[in-house]
């Protein structure tokens, strides 16, 4: 493949503590391969700590935060997954409107996994058709969205994935949705078997392994950056219960404590 096709472009990723390691490094590095300028901008400064699903993962570097990135200076737009991190990013007005203005704009946009719920809490889902993790399948329905189950769904200036698995297939087709930067129609990229009984099995654990997660993550001190420690709740801060339930036994409540303080509140 041609190398240099993205020379020129600009391209924003989205991205707060908790994204998906491999769904910013991977399409980061094909990115910049390609000779695109890429910018990571999160809720604050300094570095966000990234996850391999629920293994803590690399702390990444900030370029700027979203107070001081203007869409306007974009050429597209890169939304990673990831369980905490979009979250973190659709509770935050300057995110959303952010993404509202690259989207009116027609500027390509290209999310994978649970990035869809920064999409979905800006109010762009309706009527659109996309994919994204099977977790969340229900909310992109709840919105009005078109689910489909493809490696990679293309409508309009989107383009969607699942999960890490599809990312070749996704950086293949982020990297011709961002060079091209027009709408060229929709089309749907199946990749024929589904997505298989491994990846349904771990969409039907997925909450069970937030719950886990989230204990041995309180333990290990990967989150501290977040905000932590014992004591009453303070300002600039959330309390997070997750819980699991097994048949025959009560349920476990588990409590984490995330620094929320570069939010500012679309709720």
């Amino acid at each position: 493949m041609a190398k240099h096709k993205l020379q020129g472009v600009r391209v924003a990723v989205l991205a707060a503590d908790g994204v998906e390691q491999v769904e910013l490094t991977k399409p980061v590095e094909e990115l910049k391969d390609q000779g695109a300028e890429v910018e990571i901008i999160s809720l604050r400064p300094g570095s966000i700590q990234a996850m391999n699903a629920m293994v803590p993962g690399k702390k990444i570097d900030v370029d700027r935060t979203i107070f001081t990135a203007n869409p306007n200076d974009y050429d597209a737009l890169l939304l990673p997954g990831g369980h905490f991190n979009p979250d973190f990013l659709r509770q935050s007005e300057s995110v959303l409107d952010f993404v509202r203005e690259i989207d009116h704009a027609g500027k390509p946009i290209a999310v994978i996994c649970h990035g869809p719920w920064t999409l979905i809490s800006a109010g762009l889902v309706h009527g659109r058709r996309l994919t994204s993790w099977p977790g969340i399948r229900d909310d992109v329905l709840n919105a009005g969205g078109i689910w489909k189950d493809a490696a990679v769904v293309h409508d309009g200036n989107w383009i969607s994935s699942r999960d890490p698995k599809d990312i070749p297939k996704f950086n293949d087709a982020m990297v011709e949705l961002f060079t091209h930067r027009t709408p060229t129609g929709d089309y749907l990229e199946e990749d024929g078997g589904g997505m298989g009984l491994g990846t349904l099995l771990a969409s039907g654990l997925a909450l069970a392994a937030i719950g886990f997660g989230v204990r041995q993550l309180q333990g290990s001190g990967a989150f501290d950056s977040f905000g932590g420690g014992s004591g009453s709740r303070g300002e600039g801060s959330r309390e997070t219960t997750t819980g699991s339930t097994a048949a025959g036994s009560a349920t476990t409540r588990s409590t984490a404590r995330f620094d929320t303080s570069g939010i500012d509140s679309a709720m």
